[in-house]
C-alpha cells in the first residue's frame, strides 16, 4: 500500500489485490525518514478509477467481444492491465500517532512521506499494546478482523458508565447484552433488566437444557409473582412519582392524596385496603375523589402491591444480602399493559435512588431493553445526569436511536452499533459519538449480522469492528415465524 493523498484527517491509500484489508481494519504507517508512526483506520474502499482507465476497459471489452482469435501478448501487457484495473483505494481516518517510546500520542499534525513510508495492517493485539489496554475483569465478546483474534472489553469500563446498544431488529443487540449481563453477574455485580420480550429468563439455562453457571443468581420478577411492593417500602416520594409520571394525576388530587397518606401513616394503618377506604370517605371535592378512585383501581389491579404483613414484598436490600455473589433481577414486562410498565419503571428507579443515596445497597447495573417504549414518560434524564452520584449505571438497548434524547446522548460513554441502513439513525449517532460521520455511515451500513462497531471508552476511543461470539446460554426472543423452513 502507498499513500496517495490527504484531505483533512483523511488519507487515501493505493492498494493492490494482494493487499488484504477490510473496512474497520487499522493500518500502521511508519515514516522511515522521520522515524514517526501513525495509526489510521480504513472506513471505506473503492476502485482506483480514472477516465482513461475506464476508456481502456471499454475498448478491451469491445475487442474481446468482436475478435474470434487469441491475441498475441508477448510482453504480458494484458496481465499488467488487469492488475491496474483491480487496484483499490482505501479511505482511512487518522486516529493517533505513536511516539518514540511506542505509546499513543495526540500529535497528528505531521504528514507522512509518500516515498519513505511503509504501510502494514495492524493486528488488534498490536493496537492494544500501543493503547496499553489492560484490565482485571475481562469480558470476551467476540473476535476481530481477518486474524480472528479474541477481543475483550473490561467490566471496569462499565463501572460508572452510560452505554447504548443499538441496531436494527435481529442484528444481535440482545445477544450482546445477555453476554454482558452474564459476565457482570459472574463477577459479582447486581443487575436489573427491564425485559419487554420476556427473553432474559434464558440466562438461567444453557441451550442444551442444562443449568447455566449463574442459574442460582437469576431471579424472574413479574407483577403478582415476585414483583410486589408494600406502600410503606415505596414511600411517599416513590408513590407520588408513579402517580405523577405514570398515571398523570393532577396536582390538586396529588395534594389530597398526600393528606390521606400522612393521616394513615400517623395511624400506622398504611396499607392498600385502608387507602381505598380513606379515599371513599375523605371529605374532598367529588371530582378530586373520582381522580383518586380511578388511580386507586389501577394500582389495585396492577398486582404490584401487597401488605407488608404478608411478607411477600420485594426488598432490594434483602436480595442483595441473600445473593452476595451477584444477581440478575429480570423484570418481565412482556405481558402487561403499557400503564403498568411505566408504573414498574417509576417505582423501581425511585426506590433504587432512595436506597443508593442512603448507602444501603451497592451500585446497580441497569439494562433497559427496548427503552424507546417507556423512556419518554419517565425522568430518565435526571437519573442519567446524576447517575454517577447515585450509582445506577445504565445500558439502553434499542432499535430506535432517535427515541433517546440528546441530553442522554451527550453523556454516553460507550456505543455498540450494529447494522443500520437508515441515514437519519446514523446521523443521530454520528452527532453524539466520538467517531466521525463518514466512519459510522460507511461501516454500519455494511456490518453483517452479529457484528458491531464498538465506540467509546471500552475501546480506548478507537472504534473496533467485532464479530460477537456465540453463547452457550439459552437465547429466547427470536422472531416467531409461521413457516418453519
Amino acid at each position: 500500500m502507498k499513500i496517495l493523498s490527504k484531505n483533512g484527517n483523511e488519507l487515501i491509500m493505493l492498494a493492490m489485490k494482494t493487499d488484504i484489508a477490510t473496512k474497520g481494519d487499522y493500518l500502521l504507517i511508519e515514516d522511515e525518514k522521520s522515524n514517526k508512526k501513525m495509526i489510521v483506520q480504513i472506513y471505506d474502499e473503492d476502485y482506483f478509477s480514472s477516465q482513461s482507465l475506464i476508456e481502456d476497459i471499454v475498448k478491451d471489452e469491445v475487442v474481446v467481444a468482436s475478435s474470434t482469435e487469441n491475441l498475441h501478448d508477448p510482453l504480458n501487457i494484458g496481465n499488467l492491465s488487469r492488475i491496474i484495473r483491480d487496484a483499490r483505494l482505501f479511505r482511512a481516518k487518522i486516529r493517533a500517532a505513536i511516539d518514540i517510546s511506542d505509546r499513543l500520542s495526540s500529535d497528528i499534525s505531521w504528514l507522512p512521506s509518500r516515498v519513505f513510508s511503509k504501510v502494514k495492517r495492524l493486528r488488534i493485539s498490536e493496537l492494544n499494546s500501543f493503547l496499553g489496554r489492560t484490565g482485571i475483569l475481562p469480558i470476551p465478546i467476540g473476535k476481530t478482523g481477518k486474524d480472528n483474534e479474541d477481543f475483550d472489553i473490561y467490566a471496569e469500563e462499565f463501572d460508572g458508565k452510560l452505554n447504548i446498544i443499538t441496531g436494527k431488529k435481529e442484528s444481535g443487540k440482545s445477544h450482546l447484552s445477555k453476554m454482558l449481563i452474564k459476565t457482570l453477574v459472574q463477577y459479582g455485580a447486581f443487575v436489573i433488566v427491564f425485559d419487554l420480550n420476556n427473553e432474559y429468563g434464558g440466562l438461567a439455562w444453557n441451550s442444551d437444557g442444562s443449568r447455566s453457571s449463574i442459574q442460582d443468581q437469576v431471579m424472574i420478577l413479574e407483577p403478582g409473582n415476585g414483583l410486589k411492593f408494600s406502600l410503606e417500602y415505596c414511600g411517599k416520594s416513590g408513590i407520588s412519582s408513579m402517580l405523577k409520571n405514570s398515571l398523570d394525576m393532577p396536582a390538586a388530587s396529588l395534594r389530597e392524596f398526600f393528606r390521606i397518606w400522612d393521616s394513615l401513616k400517623n395511624k400506622k394503618t398504611l396499607d392498600l385496603d385502608s387507602l381505598g377506604n380513606a379515599i371513599n370517605t375523605w371529605n374532598i371535592n367529588e371530582l378530586v375523589r373520582d381522580a383518586l378512585i380511578s388511580r386507586y383501581h389501577v394500582i389495585q389491579t396492577s398486582r404490584l402491591f401487597t401488605d407488608a404483613s404478608k411478607r411477600d414484598e420485594l426488598r432490594f436490600e434483602s436480595i442483595i444480602t441473600e445473593k452476595r455473589k451477584g444477581a440478575a433481577m429480570i423484570v418481565n414486562m412482556g405481558k402487561i399493559t403499557s400503564v403498568v410498565r411505566k408504573m414498574i419503571v417509576e417505582l423501581i428507579l425511585s426506590k433504587l435512588v432512595d436506597l443508593l443515596e442512603k448507602n444501603i445497597i451497592p451500585p446497580i447495573f441497569l439494562f433497559a431493553e427496548e427503552a424507546q417504549l417507556y423512556i419518554r414518560e419517565t425522568y430518565w434524564e435526571d437519573i442519567i445526569t446524576r447517575m454517577r452520584h447515585f450509582g445506577i449505571y445504565t445500558t439502553f438497548i434499542t432499535n430506535q436511536p432517535d427515541a433517546i434524547s440528546d441530553g442522554i446522548y451527550r453523556q454516553v460513554d460507550n456505543i455498540f452499533l450494529f447494522n443500520f441502513t437508515n441515514d437519519a439513525d446514523l446521523d443521530k449517532l454520528s452527532k453524539v459519538s466520538l467517531v466521525d460521520n463518514e466512519t459510522i455511515r460507511s461501516i454500519a451500513k455494511t456490518l453483517p449480522q452479529r457484528h458491531c462497531l464498538a465506540i467509546g471508552k471500552a475501546v480506548s476511543d478507537l472504534p473496533v469492528v467485532v464479530k460477537i461470539a456465540t453463547t452457550e446460554i439459552l437465547t429466547l426472543g427470536e422472531t416467531k415465524k409461521f413457516f418453519k423452513i
